[in-house]
């Protein structure tokens, strides 16, 4: 008994120094610290089990943060996956892409992305309200893998990219403020035509 015990002890030790983690246990440690989230419909499921789900990962969630998350869209497409022999739907496989923007000072855009996940369920003509459960609870389903997957991304994010990105945006708008102002200062030293006076008779 003392041996298998010690022998579950270590392979655990040991996974755990691979970076092994079994899901739902462990905490998925973020870079980034400080993070503004919002999404068209700001209390919409995936915004408000995103921003749970970073905070139980220890980023401060909230207005003033250097970087924003900003879920521009989210889509669900629903299409048939296999028919019966009546060639009534048995399957439907359900897809969920998730759009999203990061912004940085003033609102400029670093990166733009998206995120997509995708499931089966089946559909049963002879019990529509098992069906639509069955739907509901696979759509629940893909919500939290969404959210999962975008957690994931933001892993795979480091403060010291998000600088890069932001010093790039803002040679951007450098060069296109540049850009304007040139055209501006050309138009200005263009002469003006004068409107053609007609001969008053």
């Amino acid at each position: 008994m003392i041996k298998r015990n010690l022998l579950v002890i270590g392979l655990a030790v040991l996974l755990s120094a691979c970076g092994f983690q079994l899901r739902g246990t462990g905490t998925n440690e973020m870079a980034i610290k400080e993070l503004d989230v919002s999404a068209r419909n700001a209390y919409g499921d995936t915004v408000t089990q995103l921003r749970r789900a970073l905070q139980n990962s220890g980023v401060n969630v909230h207005a003033g943060a250097p970087y924003a998350l900003i879920l521009t869209n989210e889509q669900e497409d629903r299409r048939a996956a296999t028919y019966t022999g009546g060639s009534r739907s048995a399957e439907f496989e359900l897809t969920t892409t998730l759009n999203y923007t990061i912004a940085g000072l003033n609102n400029s855009p670093l990166l733009d992305d998206k995120v997509q996940v995708r499931k089966v369920y089946i559909h049963d003509g002879n019990n529509i309200t098992g069906s639509e459960q069955d739907a509901a609870r696979t759509r629940n389903e893909l919500r939290a893998e969404l959210v999962q997957a975008m957690l994931v991304r933001l892993q795979l994010l480091t403060p010291a990219q998000l600088e890069h990105l932001q010093q790039e945006a803002d040679e951007r708008a450098r060069a296109e403020a540049e850009a304007l102002d040139a055209a501006r200062r050309a138009q200005d030293a263009t002469p003006q035509q004068s409107p053609m006076e007609l001969p008053v008779n």
